[in-house]
């Protein structure tokens, strides 16, 4: 079931990070906000309208899957994924409120397509070898002996495969990378309805700032690595090569959705340098993917540490001998 932790609004503004680059809409009454994205407390790059009008959608999404995962459940699993990555991180990262984990609906565009292609391969087919061997032993008595090992023979193959590219997904943020996307995958889209504000209400959501072109672009990228992965599955014998794919997609049709994401996001000092963390949970099924980074002086002190423990254990080892 979605849950909406705050009272709905249909009163928006646009916003621009400043920073990362990402485009929000959030409520117009906020005239300040903290990014998802990347925690900085200056998105917006416009002054509000006088006339108090919210400006022009760039394009409105065409379906949006709704938050099974609970904010309190998101922060628990942001919690435990932190906790077991906490040894070597910086102390501003173990120290990090989870509390900060924000609710957003993240544009996307979904790709769909019938593929054409035609494939050359070589397949690999397994057969056993048998070898007979004899051996002498110093009495000068033989035995006879016999083992088996496993060739490989390769024939060419080539021919016409067919396939529908469904659900591939790409994000239409310039503020989340398709990466990270990708490594919160996948998202049950059984469950996509028809786009309703009412449904964003509470949360906030940001505009596609990758335009379609952009997207349709990369989606027909990840299309055609689908592609090559059905046909090596499809490929015959104990073994194959794929050699070389030409495709041609007809029917293409990409969609606009909203997907939906809590985002921890979090800055840090190293040094004079600030870096910033981000983990991303699955609104709708709760798969957790981030990179916390580890701090090169505990990592140093770690390592010292067990050199200094083995030391200690070999002089232990050399002094009970010498008493024995």
């Amino acid at each position: 079931m979605s849950t909406h932790p705050e009272a709905p609004t249909t009163d928006v503004l646009e916003v621009q990070c400043d920073d990362c680059g990402a485009t929000l809409t959030m409520p117009r009454h906020r005239f300040a906000a903290v990014c998802p994205y990347c925690a900085s407390g200056s998105v917006i790059d416009r002054p509000v309208d006088p006339n108090g009008e919210a400006s022009a959608r760039r394009e409105a999404p065409d379906f949006i899957l709704g938050f099974d995962v609970t904010r309190a459940e998101a922060e628990r699993r942001v919690a435990g994924w932190l906790g077991r990555r906490r040894l070597f991180a910086p102390g501003a990262v173990r120290n990090a409120k989870v509390t900060d984990t924000q609710g957003i609906y993240l544009p996307a565009w979904l790709y769909g397509s019938v593929a054409d292609a035609r494939y050359e391969a070589s397949i690999g087919e397994n057969y056993t070898v048998t070898e007979t061997y004899t051996t002498t032993d110093a009495k000068g008595k033989t035995t006879t002996h016999t083992r088996t090992r496993t060739e490989t023979e390769w024939r060419p193959l080539s021919g016409p495969y067919h396939s529908y590219v469904l659900d591939v997904l790409v994000t239409a943020s310039a503020g989340l990378g398709n990466d990270e996307l990708e490594s919160i995958e996948p998202f049950d889209l059984r469950a996509l309805r028809r786009y309703d504000p009412a449904v964003v209400s509470g949360f906030a959501a940001e505009e596609a700032t990758l335009d379609a072109d952009t997207g349709f672009e990369r989606a027909r990228d990840e299309a055609m690595g689908i592609l090559k992965h059905q046909v090596k599955q499809f490929l015959p014998g104990d073994s194959s090569q794929l050699k070389h794919l030409d495709a041609e997609f007809a029917e293409e049709n990409t969609d606009l959705v909203l997907l939906p994401i809590w985002v921890f996001a979090a800055r840090y000092q190293v040094g004079s340098e600030e870096r910033r963390l981000r983990i991303l949970v699955n609104g709708q099924t709760g798969e957790v993917q981030g990179e916390v980074p580890n701090s090169k002086i505990k990592i140093a002190i770690f390592t010292l540490a067990m050199v200094a423990l083995v030391a200690l254990l070999v002089l232990v080892g050399f002094a009970i001998g010498g008493m024995s």
